[in-house]
């Protein structure tokens, strides 16, 4: 079956159609969930953050915006390769411990408590936990890390922005609820809370399918928009890497993800999203921006979500 978008939808208070082509001749089928126009009530359904980067996520009620505009807490670890020895004068740290490049951070369980500032881990399934403070243990935390991995490692801190994905766009990421059921409909094992993993988004607002493609313009413009008083600037599309391919739990290849979502994602997106980033078509979640005069401000758990009507040159004229 061949399936292409219909861009000769009325509104954006329309449903949004594809074209099947196939070999029942041609007929136009309507998308689920994605009628919704710009005015209707969006709120902030989940606050993500990923305290260590690579690692499992916690959600929270509330967060603070950080200076350089990340989420409080996200990525504020990150694990990296050891180059030389602890202390030696040549100390030096290599490349991140990351999903994309490790595979078997995948197998690793982790949950926190922020407060007291630990973080428990075990292997996924395993019965035996260890709980170390992310400062005072810190050494010790990356020797079992090392032990784990193989090699030696260091767990490294940034509270300045943390360590983003896209250090262009390192305000949180933004999806919605339903591109999140709507996209783990697309595969026939895959529930919509695995799909949060595989994706890792910060914020996930109650809205329906694709709702968050209007956050961004064509390149070289952002989408101001707010969250409970936050000012925040969408800029692109995510480009995906692996790490949403693989089994969240196990690190195994989902065979076939990459080609059906590309499939589907093209097939479905919707008439507001601006195609001028689309030079292929495994994108979805929005980056942001946080302007300064935010950072230090907070969001809460169904705060409203309200999107300026004004575009933004991403680059004024100095």
């Amino acid at each position: 079956m061949t399936v292409s978008i219909d861009k000769k939808v009325p509104s954006e208070a329309s449903p949004c159609y594809a074209i099947d082509t196939g070999e029942r001749g041609v007929k136009r089928i309507q998308l689920r969930a994605t009628i919704m126009t710009p005015h209707q009530m969006v709120h902030l359904g989940q606050i993500r953050v990923h305290p260590i980067k690579s690692l499992d996520a916690v959600s929270v009620d509330e967060c603070n915006i950080a200076d350089g505009g990340g989420l409080e807490w996200d990525r504020r670890y990150a694990i990296v390769e050891r180059t030389s020895a602890p202390g030696s004068e040549t100390d030096a740290v290599g490349q991140y411990v990351n999903g994309k490049r490790e595979r078997r951070t995948h197998e690793l369980e982790t949950t926190y408590d922020l407060e007291r500032e630990t973080v428990t881990i075990r292997e996924r399934n395993a019965e035996e936990t260890n709980t170390f403070h992310l400062e005072l243990d810190r050494d010790c935390f990356a020797s079992w890390l090392s032990s784990y991995f193989g090699y030696p490692v260091e767990v490294v801190r940034d509270d300045e922005g943390g360590f983003p994905d896209d250090t262009d766009a390192a305000g949180p990421t933004v999806i919605s609820t339903g591109t999140l059921e709507a996209v783990a409909s697309w595969y026939d094992e895959i529930e919509t809370e695995e799909m949060c993993r595989r994706l890792r988004p910060n914020l996930v607002l109650e809205a329906p399918a694709f709702w968050e493609d209007r956050l961004y313009e064509r390149p070289g413009q952002i989408v101001p928009f707010e969250i409970g008083g936050v000012e925040l600037q969408g800029v692109n599309p995510c480009q995906r890497c692996v790490v949403p391919t693989r089994d969240p739990d196990t690190g195994e290849q989902t065979e076939g993800f990459q080609e059906t979502f590309v499939e589907r994602r093209e097939a479905t997106l919707p008439e507001w999203a601006s195609e001028a980033w689309f030079d292929h078509y495994f994108r979805l979640m929005v980056n942001t921006t946080v302007p300064d005069s935010s950072w230090g401000n907070s969001f809460t758990v169904t705060d409203p979500v309200s999107v300026d009507d004004v575009l933004v040159d991403a680059n004024p004229a100095q």
